[in-house]
């Protein structure tokens, strides 16, 4: 006999069970509520076995750099949320650098093993500009300077001949 069953059995209706599920109950016991179309959050497909992430030095770095840094409120969290980050990876992250295990690899990222990566030539390249144009400035104000001193000589030498 069922609960729903209007007709009373021998000993009347079955009021163990009490009502059946409810309205509520059946909406959230439904398979219906997922659509499960094959692509995952990001528009790719979802992967089935998570891939644990691997942080480069450098990026932990910056990272660290760029979360102390931030003074606002509500910015410390924003850098957590926009990079997908805990605030216990940075705390992590923290005690790595203060022991001396976190440090950058630098030359190793673009060109492999050895010598300086893109990125960090490039940098050089730009500095070894800036200094070259600020050699070239400081060697024209000492020109300046010895002409000067040349000019101011020459003015105390025709003033000395004069008062004599």
């Amino acid at each position: 006999m069922h609960n729903s069953d209007p007709t009373p059995g021998p000993a009347g209706p079955d009021r163990r069970r009490g009502p059946g599920p409810s309205k509520r109950a059946r909406i959230y016991g439904a398979d219906t509520w997922h659509v499960d179309d094959g692509t995952g959050t990001d528009g790719e497909a979802p992967r089935r076995n998570p891939v644990r992430r691997v942080f480069s030095p450098e990026y932990k770095l910056g990272i660290l750099a760029e979360y102390d840094a931030a003074t606002h409120s509500g910015d410390k969290g924003a850098i957590l949320r926009r990079e997908g980050l805990y605030s216990s990876l940075i705390t992590d992250w923290r005690r790595q650098h203060r022991q001396g295990l976190l440090k950058a690899n630098l030359g190793r990222s673009d060109r492999g093993r050895g010598g300086p990566s893109l990125t960090e030539f490039a940098k050089l390249r730009a500095d070894n500009e800036r200094l070259r144009t600020k050699l070239a400035q400081a060697e024209a104000i000492i020109d300046v300077q010895g002409k000067v001193h040349a000019l101011l000589e020459e003015i105390s030498k025709s003033a000395t001949t004069d008062t004599e």
